[in-house]
């Protein structure tokens, strides 16, 4: 029943907080509604006592609710949660004890039991203290407070911060000392190539020997007190043989080659370039004089920006330190490679390092920080019949084979790609059984390379098929009767590739400029093709075959 006679009841809910805030105020009204039922002060007292042992002493002090051992059981723990177990009288304890029997049913029994037993009192309160081996009682720490956690979590992340800090440190300034990431061994090779090898750049080589020659003889540079070069810059588009080029320069000085590429100095982890970059200069110095060959040296080189990670900078930084730092490397030619001159670096390409520069070709307005700036230029019709004669000359040849027909149908195609040329043509005449590589083969590799492999499984209707004879016939007949037109080659409706046919000309040379007339007449031979369709089908039934020639002319016109 509802207490009135002792004053108001303290809601106890009110003390505690916000935590478990419905199941405790639920437990609190049933107990305070039934207070001569120790089972429920009991869950109350056993919930209360989880996050508030206080409250649980301060209730069973009041002495207003029934209170059977359990309940005493959680009084006990209480007290020693809160540090006022040595303060509690025991002889009182155990009387509160006694004197709580009649309220409650379990509390008569466990006095009745203890009367009749002659259980001394100490062994009774052992048990309630949960001291006896049959009934343990199980202790949980208690935070100190939240300025307390929170003084204990700022020393946590402080800690953590000042110990990241120093690994950042230490990681940045010896390059990971060897944690995680080993360094890469930089070793010196040998080079069989001679600038025989290499052709189609004599300009190139030109330029390159005085390279030789001082790595052959350096006094004879000195004796005069002149400064040897330092660096070359060699500058071109993918295949020209730039990396060859550099090889033949070792291997016609008798040098140690150390080769490296520049996508090779960067990894996942801070600093790892940099220590490369020192390792392979290293390795260089003890084997001076020698070359240093960085291939895509814009990949460490290029143009530094302020938003960009730091790690690149320290590797280019690095880099400049070692090609002329305060300890000068004697003996070191440094060669890089890079297909965009224009990337670099302005630390990398500024005047003044060096007491030498030559500027070549289209780097005229560059003043670059290698010494010499050599440019590898695709080959013209001569380069490419040499090239054509260093590959061939290893494979048995038929006696149709045209070399300087080879040459000039193969304008802008680059050192690397004749080779694949000639290695086409090679497997071509294995898979036929040939004994030798005849004209053909030469002719399917190229057509292959330059338009796509054959589709013989393509299904060409016969009217298709007269279509595009018609087409093609009509671009080889204008190119024949056009002044100014190159010469035809040959003509086919062998499909490859995305088209049905192609008419192939094949220039005289070379050419570095070319002529209205030819503009005109490389326009009248785009228009041939559908002008042959319109005389032979009529306009009803031209096809769209000639968009790609419409395309190309529009093109041409715009451009004139």
């Amino acid at each position: 029943m509802p207490q009135t006679a002792a004053g108001p009841r303290r809601n106890f809910f009110n003390l505690t907080g916000r935590n478990n805030k419905k199941q405790l105020k639920k437990m609190e009204q049933d107990a305070n509604a039934n207070p001569e039922d120790a089972g429920r002060q009991v869950k109350f007292l056993q919930a209360l006592n989880k996050d508030y042992p206080a409250l649980v002493v301060r209730r069973v002090e009041e002495g207003r609710f029934a209170l059977s051992q359990e309940a005493y059981r959680e009084y006990i723990k209480a007290l020693v949660r809160t540090n006022r177990m040595d303060a509690t009288d025991t002889n009182l304890l155990l009387a509160k004890m006694q004197s709580a029997a009649p309220a409650s049913a379990i509390a008569s029994s466990n006095a009745s039991a203890l009367a009749t037993s002659g259980a001394p009192l100490s062994s009774a309160l052992a048990a309630a203290q949960g001291l006896s081996p049959n009934e343990p009682m199980y202790v949980s720490m208690v935070d100190g407070g939240f300025k307390k956690n929170l003084w204990r979590t700022a020393r946590v992340v402080a800690l953590g911060f000042m110990v990241i800090s120093a690994l950042t440190a230490l990681i940045e300034e010896k390059g990971l000392g060897g944690i995680g990431v080993k360094s890469k061994v930089t070793t010196a090779i040998g080079s069989d190539k001679k600038f025989a090898d290499v052709k189609g750049v004599d300009e190139a080589k030109d330029e390159l020997d005085e390279i030789v020659q001082y790595l052959r003889d350096p006094d004879k540079f000195t004796r005069l007190g002149g400064n040897l070069p330092k660096g070359v810059l060699l500058m071109g588009p993918p295949g020209t043989g730039k990396t060859l080029l550099a090889r033949a320069i070792a291997g016609e000085a008798g040098v140690p080659f150390f080769y490296s590429s520049g996508a090779e100095f960067e990894e996942m982890y801070v600093g790892v370039g940099a220590r490369r970059v020192r390792d392979l200069f290293d390795a260089a110095k003890k084997k001076a004089p020698c070359i240093v060959f960085i291939d895509e040296i814009d990949a460490i080189g290029g143009t530094r920006h302020l938003k960009e990670q730091s790690a690149l900078k320290m590797t280019l930084n690095q880099l400049l330190v070692e090609m002329d730092g305060f300890d000068q490397n004697k003996g070191i030619i440094v060669i890089g490679a890079t297909n965009f001159p224009e990337s670099l670096d302005n630390a990398l390409t500024r005047p003044g390092r060096f007491d030498r520069s030559v500027s070549l070709s289209t780097v005229q307005t560059l003043s670059h920080m290698l010494c010499r700036h050599v440019t590898v230029p695709l080959p013209d019709i001569a380069g490419r019949k040499d090239i054509l004669e260093l590959y061939t000359s290893k494979i048995p040849l038929g006696n149709d084979v045209n070399l300087d027909i080879l040459a000039r149908a193969t304008p802008g195609m680059s050192g690397a790609e004749l080779s694949n040329l000639v290695n086409e043509a090679t497997l071509r005449s294995s898979l036929l059984n040939q004994t030798v590589v005849d004209m053909s083969a030469f002719e399917f590799a190229k057509d292959k390379l330059l338009m796509g492999a054959e589709r013989k499984s393509a299904i060409i209707s016969p009217e298709s098929a007269r279509l595009t004879a018609y087409h093609e016939g009509g671009h080889a007949l204008v190119a024949i009767n056009t002044p100014g037109a190159h010469p035809v080659y040959k003509a086919t409706i062998m499909p490859r590739g995305q088209a049905l046919g192609m008419v192939s000309q094949l220039p005289e040379g070379d050419q570095t400029s070319i002529t209205r007339k030819q503009l005109l007449a490389r326009l009248d031979v785009c228009m041939g093709g559908r002008v042959a369709e319109e005389m032979i089908f009529g306009k009803d039934e031209v096809t769209g075959g000639a968009s790609s020639d419409i395309m190309q002319a529009t093109q041409l016109a715009r451009q004139m």
